[in-house]
């Protein structure tokens, strides 16, 4: 059944003077009359609709809308004025089902600024006929009506059988297609000239309503317009939309061309492309059929088409077809997104999936030349209809043959557009040229400054004083004035002053702040970097709609860039929302690769005022690649800067200027950080890293480890660890999991035991800050109170070395520059207490040494007896400890080779000992005599904090053997050396000093042990 509705007039409308629609409704389906524009209380469209009717339960919606016509766009601003409801089943009840012309009065709405008001009423005429039913003008008593046409439906095989037929005739005719867009067409080409005042005609009238029909019609119309008027169309339409996110299967091309977006696109995606037939023919592609751009409207309108091919066949798989239909997302002019949806139905398992692939198209790098650029990115994922066992292997070979096939599509584009390199995309050196060319001095930026009406009224006002005070004569003395002092005689004297001192006391706070906006500049603006490794260099060009804190609407902006803890602050801009700097900040060389460029803006109100933040934005360089920072536009936070929709104009370029050997000496350093060798990997493991995780080129693999990730259950996968971030990515019967996150978002590394629950195994639980890593969610077990997220880590097949190699690089990466400057300090301390222990290697290795006897004695115990001196138990340390030794210390003794074992020691002299005190630093080493009736120890001691220190070290070496005379004796000799690492004029008297200092300590501290061994009860000695 059909259902013919009659808009023809309403009357006493709450509305007066303005602008107002119909909307017709049946079911979910709905259309519009055109805009009656500055109409009375009476407006007339006299418009008809037709409807496809099932049920006849279903009810007929008529609203009448108030169109706000001081908001842009064609729709929007509409207000509900009231609306009536008739049911269907009344107009099949009526004779020949028809109702003839009646008044319908609208109830009023239920909330708005109509509720309370007289709403008015609308003429309607309804009828309902099978299809093909002649409804001719008798049939229906209007005498208003001016409808001469019958309705026409417009077929099309992508119609579905419930579609509402969306058909009108204003004015007696049916607008056709081409009529459509070049009303559209005047439509827009009034918008973007701004020429509105004048073209609100009977045009816009049938713009209004034809496009309302398109956006309510389900139908699909792809005659009478071409591909470039479609393109036109849905830019037209097009609402503020974000680029889409790459899909999640990878990247198959990131590259930027000398070609314009709209070229670009126009080769890839028109109709007959040439590059397309190209393609195949590389391709092997066979069958080519290419299907027409229509519109396919609902919620979102967009341009959709259908490409058939064959596919050629490979060594696994016939050649299959392949059906692709191909949407477009965005359109707008500078940038695209077309989505590619591929069936193959006659691969196997090829019912359960569908391939898509992203192809975005946006603007590129200004080039040197001046040429347009454009970026293509092409993505792709998998996606699954239903569940399958075969995941993983569909997903590889999927991802082998989009390789294979985009290999061919990549080759094809660098021969027909010239393919961007380094030196293209970043040609730092010839945008900084023009960017110090086009700096404003601080003269024309003083005229721009001062030039304004407040400076030049006070200037002219001075200058008509000193006029006036030349041309008059000195006045005698009047009231209280005398010689010196000459008063206003009138109260419009007063005032004049008064003005005229107000005027003098405003120039002067504009002096003074451009004065301290100056010397402001003297921050970093063409301050050169500094050493060799990460310089980057952030070039501001420009601000657009800053906010402004003052009444005068305007704001004095600068800019603060922080990057791993280092600060560059920009030159102000007085007196400006729009802001022209091109200023060139360059970083200090750094050790590490930045992870993100942080950038604030702030209002300048004095060198000792409070400046308040204007804006504040994070670039992450991990998220963006070379092509994108040589040239980006970057949205301020905050909300002064969302109320202005405030951005800032940079170029950012990060080089490595050592290239390799930056590396290496980072890898260098974080081996003495984790305690462990960390071999550079290869540039193809690296590459394969990037991928994975699609990061920048820059970045490169450290360490990586086979582990176990915790939430409701466990994922196996791999934990990868690279200069600036932490990744995981598991891949279970190709269900993949895979998130990283930035060592700067991480607040603390927790080790927990094993337990029940981790089965056994240790977890280490790596907590972020509050607010971090948000795109990493999905992989966390948990979210704390304090909003922190919490990943649980476990299985490792080495917990320990995972564990302090993951703590180290994140202590190294995470600290603040003062406590990264305090851990080096305590490294260089640590390496030369190191270099003075390693340096007694070859001491104690050496033989035949000459040393110097200083002690010798025969002690009435054994030898046994006497080595409890040296076996790190409570007697030594009390000894030691009575001698002078402070915070005494000593390691188990550890074995070396076959009977020789080695131990450390470390202490502090008491003040006793030396009025230095001074820190020491002992290896020991003991090995059997000969006959097996004694010990040799050689010792060698290396002191600090005391002058010379650094110069030598003292080498002693205990001979206790069986002694010859008594059964139950012993015999012990000590020699001293000095040993000289650096020469010094006080060579001689050094060495004097030490012998004589260590043979009286000798000789004390065995007393210490005779007295200690052979008077003390509990010991238990052979004598």
């Amino acid at each position: 059944m059909r259902l013919y509705v009659y808009v023809m007039e309403a009357h006493d409308l709450a509305v007066k003077d303005s602008s107002c629609f119909v909307e017709v409704q049946v079911g979910k389906h709905k259309s519009k009359t055109r805009i009656l524009r500055n109409t009375n209380n009476n407006p007339a469209w006299n418009e008809e609709f037709v409807f496809r009717v099932y049920d006849m339960n279903e009810e007929l919606l008529v609203s009448v809308f108030h169109q706000d016509d001081d908001c842009n766009g064609l729709f929007n601003g509409a207000e509900l004025v009231g609306r009536v409801q008739i049911p269907v089943g009344s107009v099949d009840a009526e004779n020949n089902s028809t109702l003839p012309p009646a008044w319908y009065s609208f109830e009023r709405p239920k909330s708005g600024k109509f509720i309370n008001r007289d709403c008015g009423k609308v003429l309607l005429t309804l009828s309902l006929h099978e299809k093909g039913h002649n409804v001719a003008a008798n049939d229906l008593p209007c005498s208003r009506s001016n409808i001469t046409e019958e309705p026409k439906e417009t077929d099309s095989p992508f119609v579905s059988s419930n579609c509402v037929l969306c058909s009108k005739s204003p004015r007696g005719k049916t607008l056709g297609g081409k009529q459509l867009m070049k009303a559209l067409r005047r439509r827009m080409d009034r918008l973007l000239h701004k020429n509105e005042e004048g073209s609100r005609t009977d045009d816009f009238s049938e713009l209004s309503s034809s496009v309302s029909d398109y956006e309510d019609c389900m139908e699909e119309q792809h005659s009478g317009f071409s591909f470039e008027e479609s393109l036109e169309m849905m830019q037209s339409r097009e609402s503020k939309q974000r680029m889409p996110e790459n899909l999640q299967g990878g990247i198959l091309i990131d590259r930027a061309y000398v070609v314009s977006p709209n070229d670009l696109n126009a080769s890839l995606f028109s109709p007959n492309s040439q590059f397309r037939r190209d393609l195949a023919e590389r391709q092997g592609t066979t069958d080519l059929r290419e299907g027409p751009w229509t519109w396919k409207s609902g919620e979102l309108s967009c341009l959709t088409r259908v490409v058939t091919y064959i596919n050629a066949a490979t060594k696994l798989v016939k050649a299959v077809k392949a059906t692709e239909e191909q949407t477009y997302l965005i359109a707008n002019g500078r940038e695209f997104a077309v989505l590619a949806s591929v069936c193959t139905p006659e691969v196997p398992y090829g019912s359960s999936f569908k391939v898509e692939l992203l192809y975005k198209i946006s603007p590129g790098p200004d080039l040197p030349s001046g040429e347009e650029s454009s970026c293509l990115v092409v993505s792709w994922v998998v996606n699954f209809l239903h569940s399958t066992l075969m995941k993983g292997m569909i997903e590889g070979g999927v991802r082998q043959g989009l390789m294979d096939s985009f290999d061919h599509f990549s080759s094809l584009m660098a021969q027909k557009f010239k393919v961007l390199d380094s030196t293209d995309l970043s040609d730092k050196d010839h945008v900084l040229a023009s960017m110090q060319a086009g700096h404003q001095s601080d003269w024309e930026l003083a005229k721009e400054y001062f030039w304004n009406m407040t400076v030049v009224s006070t200037i002219c006002m001075v200058l008509y004083i000193l006029v006036h005070i030349l041309l008059c004569e000195p006045s005698k003395l009047q009231g209280l004035e005398f010689h010196g002092v000459d008063l206003p005689d009138s109260i419009g004297e007063f005032i004049t002053c008064g003005i005229l001192v107000l005027q003098l006391e405003r120039i002067y706070n504009m002096a003074h702040h451009f004065v301290q906006a100056r010397l402001q500049q003297g921050s970093d603006h063409g301050v050169k970097s500094q050493g060799d490794g990460w310089v980057l260099t952030v070039a501001l060009i420009e601000g657009t709609n800053l906010a402004s804190l003052n009444s005068s609407g305007f704001s004095d902006p600068y800019v603060v860039f922080t990057s791993n803890g280092k600060t560059r602050t920009s030159s102000v801009r007085l007196q400006t929302t729009d802001p022209q700097w091109n200023d060139i900040l360059e970083f200090d060389a750094m050790e590490e690769p930045p992870s993100v460029l942080d950038v604030e803006v702030f209002d300048f109100d004095g060198p000792f005022d409070q400046a308040m933040s204007l804006g504040h934005a994070e670039i992450n360089f991990l998220k963006h690649s070379a092509t994108e920072l040589a040239d980006m536009w970057v949205p301020l936070e905050g909300k002064l800067a969302q109320s202005s929709q405030s951005k800032l104009h940079l170029r950012i370029f990060l080089d490595n200027t050592k290239g390799l050997e930056t590396i290496k000496e980072y890898m260098t350093k974080m081996e003495k950080e984790v305690g462990k060798k960390l071999d550079l990997r290869s540039p193809h493991r690296n590459s394969t890293f990037q991928k994975l995780f699609g990061l920048p080129p820059e970045e490169f693999l450290i360490s990586d480890f086979t582990c176990a990730l915790k939430r409701k259950m466990l994922v196996q996968g791999r934990l990868f660890l690279s200069a600036r971030i932490v990744g995981f990515y598991a891949n279970l019967f190709g269900h993949k999991t895979k998130f990283f996150f930035l060592w700067e978002d991480i607040e603390d590394i927790q080790e927990h035991p094993p337990s029940l629950s981790s089965m056994g195994s240790p977890l280490l639980v790596i907590v972020l800050k509050k607010d971090r890593g948000v795109d990493a969610r999905h992989g966390a077990k948990c979210q704390d109170e304090e909003g922190r997220l919490r990943f649980y880590f476990q299985s490792f097949l080495s917990f320990s070395s995972a564990s302090r190699t993951i703590v180290g690089l994140w202590r190294t990466r995470a600290l603040s520059p003062d406590q990264k400057a305090q851990i080096v300090e305590d490294q260089d301390d640590y390496e030369e207490r190191s270099k003075m222990v390693e340096d007694t290697e070859y001491i104690l290795d050496l033989e035949d040494t000459k040393m110097s006897k200083v002690y010798t004695a025969d002690i009435p115990m054994n030898t046994k007896s006497l080595m409890e001196m040296f076996n790190g138990g409570e007697m030594e340390h009390k000894i030691m400890g009575k001698s002078g030794c402070l915070n005494y210390a000593t390691t188990a003794w550890e074995s070396i080779n076959p009977d020789v074992f080695e131990r450390r020691l470390s202490y502090r002299f008491n003040r006793n000992v030396s009025i230095f005190g001074g820190e020491v630093t002992c290896r020991q080493r003991k090995s059997p005599i000969a006959n097996g009736e004694g010990w040799i120890i050689d010792e060698v001691m290396a002191l600090q904090g005391v002058p010379f220190g650094d110069h030598f070290r003292v080498q002693l070496r205990y001979r206790i053997e069986k002694s010859s005379l008594a059964h139950n004796a012993c015999k012990c000799n000590v020699y001293v050396r000095v040993t000289w690492l650096k020469s010094t004029m006080f060579l001689e008297r050094i060495k004097h000093n030490i012998t004589e200092k260590f043979a009286h300590r000798l000789k004390d501290i065995f007393e210490l042990v005779k007295r200690e061994i052979l008077l003390t009860p509990q010991q238990d000695i052979d004598l």
